[in-house]
């Protein structure tokens, strides 16, 4: 029995502060998932801009959309979205590097060792094709084909029904909020368009009694959201963990652009920079999503701005906006009867889409540790513990495509190159160099496979490999991997253009 079942004989009064991507989801979850266990009131201001760099997903967010019986027809059709079965990356281990990070496995472990310890023989021995032929994701985006992985047969002698991937979705964020938002009020959730003037704490504990709105009235609650953005208006500490000097980039300029007839590649593309820092490419149905994330110690505004709409591929569809930020997290997300998700509770670049993941999690993670009006230390803590090792995780994974390049070509990247890292991450590619063993985790967004893709990406080969992958005669297992890329090439041949699924979801629901 989860915890909010636990409650439904006290339902609990909760008050989500801020209306944009963090505020709706969670208000969307706790109206669905809770149900009567608790009482959902959303305040949030008109003139408040949703931040709208968050269009670029994780597959995670499909089972959020399921989970709250959201068609999917629907939600792609309200919020022009596309699929995206991973990200490409272009200059970040050597200038004219490229690899694919996908939502899917490699090869299968033959029984033995993972696939990329075989790759890794093959690798050195000079006749092993390139890590992503042997992915299905990676060769359907090459191709710009998808289909749903359920939707695909698979049969023959390198059977690849044993390769699951996954896709994740492409979507303007300034329709997200507003299709939340009809959908949440509709089930029950109380809004109330206002600004927050004052917050109001006891003097004994600290716990938030109500809120005041503009107009003098007062909100009253158990449980206090504060969704409300880098303002984090209902914190009353500050307990910032600066992450700055392993993640320097502070600032983006972004700007959408017509399509102007390109492809619409079921992909996210990021595109290191010379100077520092790196450009987004989102393609979705109506337009293309475009940003340059960017270090101000190292690129100026002007030059950011400049460098950004000459690369634009269409007209631009609004005059581009400067955001500014800085990597780091609060420590303690939830304090007394606040819990803090989205840019309250931290901010990490989206260079791997994680901005929407870490608003998912935390909401997870507080329906796990659900509270009574009263709240107690062991939820709080469990919470805490958990959301700061999301956090710590997903930042050594962002450190990892900085740290590992080769480029030496501007200041930016010799000092990334060069820079300490935290010891978590230092011991994680230790472990990579010696063995080509990824580090498990309890907790953590990026499983094995991920961290496979960036290491061997961005050229870090490790000194060896899994004795295990030497007992397979080297004839055979020639034939095993030309059998299976031969296998995923024809697989991937067959499936249909990513615009003509796109085509197919739109017209089921017309």
């Amino acid at each position: 029995m989860s915890r909010v079942q636990q409650c439904a004989d006290s339902p609990l009064r909760v008050v989500i502060v801020g209306g944009g991507t963090a505020g709706l989801m969670t208000a969307a979850a706790l109206t669905a998932l809770a149900g009567r266990t608790c009482a959902v009131t959303l305040i949030e201001a008109a003139d408040i801009p949703i931040i709208g760099v968050g269009e670029a997903t994780l597959p995670h967010l499909r089972a959020f959309v399921a989970r709250l019986g959201i068609d999917e027809t629907a939600f792609m059709a309200a919020t022009s979205a596309t699929f995206k079965l991973g990200i490409r990356f272009s200059g970040f281990g050597a200038r004219d590097s490229d690899y694919f990070h996908p939502f899917g496995d490699y090869g299968p472990d033959f029984g033995r060792a993972e696939f990329h310890h075989y790759w890794l023989r093959r690798h050195a021995a000079g006749d092993a094709a390139p890590l992503g032929d042997y992915g299905i994701a990676d060769m359907a985006a090459a191709a710009n084909r998808f289909a749903r992985p359920e939707d695909m047969q698979w049969s023959g002698e390198h059977d690849t029904a044993g390769l699951p991937y996954g896709y994740a979705y492409q979507f303007d964020a300034t329709r997200f909020a507003p299709f939340l938002r009809d959908w949440t009020c509709a089930r029950g959730a109380q809004r109330r368009e206002a600004q927050v003037t004052r917050v109001v704490r006891s003097s004994e504990n600290g716990r938030v009694l109500a809120l005041e709105i503009a107009d003098g009235q007062r909100v009253s609650g158990d449980l206090f959201i504060d969704c409300s953005g880098f303002r984090a208006i209902l914190r009353d500490e500050d307990l910032w963990e600066d992450w700055s000097h392993w993640l320097p980039c502070d600032r983006a300029v972004a700007v959408p652009c017509t399509a102007a007839g390109a492809t619409i590649e079921p992909y996210t593309r990021a595109k290191a920079m010379d100077a520092g820092g790196w450009r987004w490419r989102i393609p979705l149905q109506h337009r293309v999503g475009n940003g340059y994330v960017y270090p101000s110690a190292f690129v100026g505004d002007d030059h950011a701005q400049d460098t950004l709409l000459a690369a634009l591929e269409g007209a631009p569809l609004a005059d581009p906006r400067v955001l500014r930020f800085r990597a780091g997290r609060q420590r303690r997300a939830w304090a007394h009867n606040v819990v803090a998700i989205g840019l309250a509770a931290g901010f990490l670049e989206p260079l791997e889409s994680t901005s929407i993941h870490l608003v998912q999690a935390a909401i997870t993670h507080l329906i796990e540790h659900f509270p009574d009006a009263q709240g107690c230390d062991a939820d709080r803590d469990g919470f805490n513990r958990a959301m700061d090792a999301e956090h710590d995780r997903i930042r050594d994974f962002l450190i990892l495509h900085y740290h590992a390049t080769i480029r030496d070509d501007a200041p930016f990247w010799t000092h990334v190159r060069t820079m300490a890292v935290p010891d978590t991450l230092a011991a994680t590619l230790e472990l990579w160099r010696e063995t080509a063993q990824v580090a498990r985790y309890g907790f953590g967004l990026f499983k094995p496979p991920s961290w496979v893709a960036v290491l061997i990406g961005q050229g870090m080969i490790p000194r060896r490999w899994d004795q295990r992958a030497d007992a397979a005669p080297a004839d055979m297992l020639a034939r095993e991997l030309a059998g299976l890329r031969a296998s995923i090439a024809d697989r991937v041949a067959a499936l249909p253009n990513h615009s003509a699924t796109l085509a197919r979801v739109a017209a089921s629901s017309a």
